[in-house]
C-alpha cells in the first residue's frame, strides 16, 4: 500500500513544486538588482514615457530682431509671446546676431520684423517678416512655421477689418526660411542623434563587462598577484576601449557622409574633439557598473538600464524643451544630452567651439566625477 502511494507521488505532474518555489523565492531575494531590473525598470519606462514625452511642440526658444520698434511691430510680437509655442529667450540688434543665435542653438526660431514695417502697414502696403527656422529638429521647423503663418493671417485679418476700404493683398505676410536642412529630411535630424547613442551604448557596455568577465574568470584574482596596481590596471582596461570607441565613431561619420547624404558643416577634428570627454565620462559609466555588478548578466541588464533616459530624455527624438521640468532636469543629469547637441550644432549648423564650450565643460566635469568615484569604488574592490 506504502508502495503504492509513493508511485503516485512520483507521477503527480505537481510533485515538487513547492521545494522548488521555495528554492526559486529565496533566490530572487538574494539577488534584489535582478529584480529591480526585471520588475522596476519597465515601471520606471512607462512613467518616464508617459510624462515626460509630449510630441505637442511647445516653448520654443526664440530670438527677435525688431528693426522697427514701433507699436505695430510690439502688437505683433506679443501674439506670439502669448502663444504656448514661442518662448522669447533673447532680443538682438541685427541680423547677424540672429542667425548666430540660431546656430549656437540658443534659439529655435529666429522672427526679423524690417525696419519699414509699421511704414508699409499704414501707406496700405503689405508688409513683411521673416521667420528663421533651424531646420536640424524637423517637428520644430514645421510647427513654428504652421503657427506663424496663422498668427500672420489673424493680425491680418483684423487689421483689414478694421479699415473701410478692400484690400487686394494682406497686410501682413510671413515670410519662411528653414536654415540647415531645407528639405526636412529626417536622417538629418536623426543619425547625428543616433551616433551619440551608439557610442554610449558601446562604450559603457564593453567597459562594464570587461572586469566582470575577468572576475568571474578568475583572471582578475591572478592580476592582484603581479605587480600591476589597481590604477594601472583600470587605465590599462578602458584605454582600449576609448581607441575602439573612436575607430566606431570615424566609421559611422564616413557612413553618415557617404551612404546616408548628411552633409557635414562645421569641422570634423573639433567633433572628435570635443568627443573626447564624453568618451571619458561613458567609460567612467561603464566602470562604475562593473564595480558594483556580480555577473555579466548584471552588468549588461545595468548597461541597458541607461539606454532609456538616453533615448528618450536627451533630445534624440523629443524636443526637451516640451518636457516637464523635472524631466528638463533629469535630461541635464544625461551626458548623452550634451554630446547630441555638440553633433548636432557641428554636423548641421557648423558651429564653433565658442558656442559649444559649455557642453564641452559639462562634460569634462562628469568624466572627472565618474572617474574618480569609479577609481575609488575599483580601489576597494581591489584592495
Amino acid at each position: 500500500m506504502e508502495r503504492d502511494d509513493r508511485d503516485r507521488t512520483r507521477t503527480h505532474p505537481l510533485t515538487g513544486m513547492i521545494p522548488v518555489l521555495r528554492k526559486e523565492a529565496i533566490h530572487i531575494r538574494r539577488d534584489p538588482m535582478a529584480l529591480f531590473f526585471t520588475v522596476l525598470i519597465p515601471v520606471l519606462q512607462m512613467f518616464m514615457i508617459g510624462f515626460a514625452i509630449n510630441t505637442n511642440v511647445r516653448n520654443m526658444p526664440t530670438a527677435v530682431y525688431d528693426g522697427a520698434r514701433t507699436q505695430e511691430s510690439r502688437r505683433l510680437l506679443n501674439r506670439f509671446i502669448n502663444t504656448d509655442d514661442f518662448e522669447i529667450t533673447s532680443y538682438v540688434d541685427s541680423e547677424t546676431r540672429l542667425n548666430e543665435e540660431i546656430i549656437a542653438g540658443r534659439a529655435k526660431v529666429g522672427i526679423k520684423i524690417p525696419p519699414d514695417y509699421s511704414r508699409r502697414l499704414l501707406a496700405g502696403d503689405t508688409a513683411s517678416i521673416l521667420i528663421l527656422v533651424d531646420g536640424s529638429e524637423s517637428s520644430v521647423a514645421g510647427e513654428a512655421l504652421n503657427v506663424a503663418n496663422a498668427i500672420a493671417l489673424r493680425e491680418s485679418i483684423e487689421r483689414a477689418m478694421s479699415v473701410s476700404a478692400v484690400r487686394q493683398t494682406l497686410p501682413v505676410e510671413v515670410r519662411p526660411k528653414v536654415l540647415f536642412n531645407p528639405d526636412s529630411r529626417s536622417a538629418n535630424f536623426l543619425i547625428p542623434g543616433m551616433l551619440a547613442v551608439l557610442i554610449q551604448i558601446m562604450t559603457v557596455m564593453l567597459t562594464a563587462l570587461a572586469i566582470v568577465r575577468e572576475r568571474e574568470r578568475g583572471t582578475l584574482e591572478q592580476l592582484y598577484m603581479t605587480p600591476v596596481r589597481p590604477l594601472g590596471l583600470m587605465i590599462g582596461k578602458i584605454i582600449p576601449y576609448a581607441v575602439v570607441a573612436f575607430g566606431e565613431l570615424g566609421l559611422m561619420l564616413v557612413f553618415m557622409r557617404w551612404f546616408f547624404k548628411v552633409p557635414i558643416q562645421g569641422n570634423i577634428l573639433l567633433l572628435l574633439l570635443l568627443t573626447i570627454p564624453f568618451i571619458v565620462t561613458m567609460l567612467g559609466l561603464g566602470l562604475l557598473i562593473s564595480t558594483r555588478a556580480q555577473s555579466q548578466q548584471e552588468a549588461m541588464q545595468a548597461a541597458f538600464g541607461t539606454m532609456m533616459p538616453s533615448i528618450f530624455l536627451s533630445g534624440y527624438i523629443f524636443p526637451i524643451n516640451t518636457m516637464p521640468k523635472f524631466f528638463q532636469i533629469i535630461s541635464g543629469l544625461i551626458p548623452t544630452t550634451y554630446l547630441i547637441d555638440i553633433f548636432r550644432a557641428i554636423i548641421l549648423r557648423g558651429a564653433g567651439f565658442s558656442s559649444l564650450w559649455k557642453q564641452t565643460l559639462i562634460l569634462s566635469v562628469m568624466g572627472i566625477i565618474l572617474i574618480t568615484v569609479s577609481s575609488i569604488r575599483f580601489r576597494k574592490k581591489t584592495g
